[in-house]
């Protein structure tokens, strides 16, 4: 099969708050809010160039980044796309932050690591919502939940 162009991945999480949730995930993953493109000081600067209605903006969008990249440019964009209505269901797909280096480290190690990342991600505003390391099995790994509530795993 011949393609014509490069696919590439954005991941969209839909959310109440932006502002809230670029600096959380930026601590998550690494990352750093995207710039807006050159020659612009915002991104509604910029929407609004390229001619996005007003009332698609909605309050305050593109004043503050939305969307972060990963500066060594490897992993996906990730834009925080505001919208009206609140999260009411668990996610259909969530992130895996895998932190602990794979099934050939040590568990107690990958455990360790673990533990590290989701101390540091409750300090900038995760939740755990439940720890699974079922007795006898070589696995460990947390569910999270980030500021507005959105699901995410640790192993």
């Amino acid at each position: 099969m011949l393609r014509s162009m490069e696919t590439t991945l954005q991941v969209t999480i839909d959310c109440a708050e932006p502002r809230r949730l670029v600096p959380f995930w930026c601590e998550a993953l690494g990352y750093v809010p995207e710039p807006p493109p050159g020659g612009y000081a915002t991104w509604r600067e910029y929407w609004r160039a390229t001619g996005v209605p007003e009332e698609e903006l909605g309050d305050g969008a593109g004043e503050t980044p939305e969307s972060i990249v990963d500066p060594a440019g490897r992993g996906p964009r990730v834009w925080f796309q505001q919208v009206p209505e609140p999260k009411t269901v668990k996610n259909r797909v969530h992130l895996d932050l895998k932190a602990g280096g794979g099934r050939g480290v040590p568990l107690a190690v990958r455990t360790e690591r673990v533990t590290a990342l989701v101390d540091r991600l409750t300090g900038a505003g995760a939740t755990v919502l439940r720890i699974m390391d079922e007795p006898g099995m070589d696995y460990y790994g947390v569910v999270l939940a980030d500021p507005e509530g959105n699901e995410f795993c640790v192993a």
